[in-house]
């Protein structure tokens, strides 16, 4: 089983970035995917979910009308499309797929917003 992300990087306050997650070795049709994210010194967090068909969306406040959780499953991939980033976005970013007594994660993928 592997989750890898990928599209992080540096940019500027106001500026975007795509994440992709890319799964492996599981039916990832299966299965609700989750973003999250570590800031420094700060707890993990649940940034936006997607359920199995990709019907359903849930996004934290903070991130609201900002970001956008998409999945291919024909790409076994979930996107964390960013837009008008914020300093306080700056963390480490994970996904994560968790169901049927399975919980699986990616290594993360730093995302710094700094000018």
């Amino acid at each position: 089983v592997q989750l890898v992300e990928s599209g992080g990087g540096l940019v500027q306050p106001g500026g975007s970035l795509r994440l992709s997650c890319a799964a492996s070795g599981f039916t990832f049709s299966r299965y609700d995917m989750r973003w999250y994210r570590q800031a420094p010194g700060k707890e993990r967090e649940l940034v936006a979910d997607i359920t199995s068909a990709g019907v359903g969306t849930h996004y934290v406040d903070s991130v609201k009308g900002r970001f956008t959780i998409s999945r291919d499953n024909a790409k076994n991939t979930v996107y964390l499309q960013m837009n008008s980033l914020k300093p306080e976005d700056t963390a480490v970013y994970y996904c994560n797929a968790r169901g049927y007594g399975m919980d699986y994660w990616g290594k993360g993928t730093l995302v710094t917003v700094s000018s």
